[in-house]
């Protein structure tokens, strides 16, 4: 069933849809694809129905509804739920069965969506790839590590999913299944009841099939939980209401290549030319202040660190069990010095100080690749999230757009960057480009 999110919701509400319609819609589509795709690893199509069934008696009772009743999310296997296993793609986490839902869930719940089912994700979230095959061509990766949300949007098995990033987890998938993904501002969306590798860095990630999709998905998560300390009570977010919205003036963009450029591949290149042709002075190209240029190692470093702190349990009692790429980075992060791991925390604010000198009064987004190019040929890496890390360590909001394509045929996101804390307005710049572009 090829609807939107928010036009399903608006059919639902009106009475011109169900939600087990819609439900058995998107089940059929699993049934289809998911031997290809692989992007599931639980899924019990009854519990779905039992969930569908009851929002439909709800919205006939004449009770209120939220703004996704009905509307079937996936969500990666790292995000807690009362009623399904969560196993964080561990093998010493197999079989676990959590009491309560995370706070993103209970989020949803309350908005009326319909739990799908739990989507794959690389080993606890790092760089082991799982089962999932990219929808465009299954002999390519889907990227990592919410691999089975991005594949799932992007082969129409459900409008909306969730994932997470900390380091490019959700904008790298994204590109290459061809979807919308955002990574909202550090803080704005509640990561209680999520598997923790790294609080400095983690966030909670969001796929769709179109903007308006990501902007209702967005409203609805955008706020404060007392599990989660970096976030703080919030008026809500008007994120539909900044998206329809003409921007009062048309938006600048600062093209960053950071020093990474070189590595892009040659289609990356050339369609990133093209796309500032096509936008003229509209986009500046603009050199990476020098305070940022130690960002990727900055980023490493609290990442092997606080990784290092929150396996310590996994890393004690089952290390024989945990793939080779994950031992290697908690021993990493076992030596981290003090002194070093504190200097990587310091730069932080003045990165983001710097970013935000540069979009004051200047530009409305960054520019720069989602990934280095298209997905890589092979399910054995995920690619490298090398344009998305400096992103993460700043917190600042980031969206790729599937805009462009490679050679071969597969998707080629735009990332898109806004300043920290100013989430619902990079959308607004987004659906501007995209109408630019169009």
């Amino acid at each position: 069933m090829d609807l939107s999110a928010a036009e399903a919701a608006r059919r639902i509400a009106a009475g011109a849809l169900s939600a087990e319609e819609l439900v058995r819609g998107c089940l059929e589509r699993i049934r289809a694809r998911e031997p290809q795709v692989q992007a599931w690893t639980f899924l019990d199509e009854e519990h779905a129905l039992r969930q569908a069934r009851a929002a439909d008696e709800l919205r006939r009772s004449g009770r209120p509804t939220g703004a996704l009743h009905g509307v079937p999310v996936g969500l990666k296997d790292i995000i807690d739920t009362a009623d399904m296993p969560t196993e964080n793609g561990c093998a010493l986490h197999r079989g676990r069965a959590p009491r309560e839902d995370a706070a993103v869930v209970k989020m949803l719940r309350a908005a009326g969506a319909v739990i799908l089912g739990k989507t794959v994700t690389t080993e606890c979230a790092y760089f082991c790839p799982g089962k999932t095959r990219n929808p465009h061509n299954p002999q390519h990766t889907p990227g990592g590590s919410s691999s089975g949300s991005a594949a799932a949007v992007g082969a129409g098995m459900v409008p909306l999913a969730l994932g997470s990033q900390t380091a490019g987890s959700t904008i790298r998938p994204g590109s290459f299944c061809g979807v919308y993904a955002f990574k909202p501002s550090h803080g704005l969306v509640p990561r209680s009841g999520m598997l923790q590798l790294s609080r400095t860095l983690d966030h909670v990630g969001l796929f769709a099939a179109n903007l308006e999709d990501m902007a209702l998905l967005a409203e609805q998560l955008a706020g404060w939980d007392e599990g989660d300390p970096d976030t703080r009570p919030r008026a809500r977010v008007p994120f539909l209401q900044t998206l329809a919205e003409a921007p009062p003036i048309e938006p600048r963009f600062a093209f960053i290549k950071t020093p990474h450029w070189e590595r892009a591949d040659p289609d990356t290149q050339e369609a990133f030319g093209e796309l500032a042709e096509a936008l003229g002075e509209r986009l500046e190209e603009v050199d990476l202040q020098p305070s940022a240029a130690d960002g990727w190692d900055w980023h490493g470093t609290i990442l092997a660190a606080e990784m290092a702190s929150n396996f310590e349990r996994e890393w004690t009692s089952g290390r024989e069990q945990l793939s080779p790429q994950l031992r290697a980075l908690l021993e990493k992060g076992r030596e981290v010095t003090a002194i070093d791991y504190q200097r990587a925390l310091r730069a932080v604010p003045r990165l983001v100080e710097g970013f935000d000198e540069l979009f004051t009064g200047r530009y409305d987004a960054i520019v720069t690749p989602a990934a280095l190019g298209t997905a890589p040929k092979g399910l054995h890496a995920t690619g490298d999230p090398v344009f998305c890390s400096l992103w993460t360590l700043t917190g600042m909001p980031a969206i790729s757009l599937p805009l462009m394509q490679g050679a071969n045929g597969l998707p080629l996101g735009v990332q898109l960057v806004g300043r920290r804390g100013y989430d619902a307005r990079l959308l607004r710049t987004a659906r501007w480009l995209i109408e630019k572009l169009a």
